[in-house]
């Protein structure tokens, strides 16, 4: 099963990105100024696996990648793939594990570097 990771980035926004059951990343989110945002969306997705909309696209290196598009309101973008197949994969993986995988946030980690 996979799960949604919930994470920071650098300028202090929000991400999150859902990863296979292998631990792969399959896609990440838009950035999100309050955490809440991100996971709304998240349980949006969770409960409209039925109305996900995944635009397939080809990179210009020619790789394959898709857009997860809720209506008209763009989500998230897949990692990039070397196949169309596998990018078929990724989209099965999210229909069939994203409504049960569970929420694991990252967002408060803090890293202390000995010195």
């Amino acid at each position: 099963m996979g799960a949604f990771v919930i994470s920071k980035r650098f300028n202090d926004t929000y991400k999150f990105v859902f990863t296979s059951r292998k631990g792969k990343v399959i896609f990440t989110s838009q950035s999100y100024e309050l955490k809440f945002e991100g996971e709304e969306d998240i349980v949006l997705i969770q409960q409209s696996i039925d109305a996900l909309v995944f635009i397939k696209l080809k990179s210009a290196a020619g790789k394959y990648y898709f857009r997860l598009l809720l209506g008209e309101r763009h989500l998230a973008t897949s990692r990039k793939y070397t196949t169309e197949l596998r990018l078929l994969k990724g989209i099965e993986e999210i229909k069939k594990s994203a409504a049960v995988s569970e929420i694991l946030d990252f967002s408060e980690n803090t890293f202390v570097f000995p010195d």
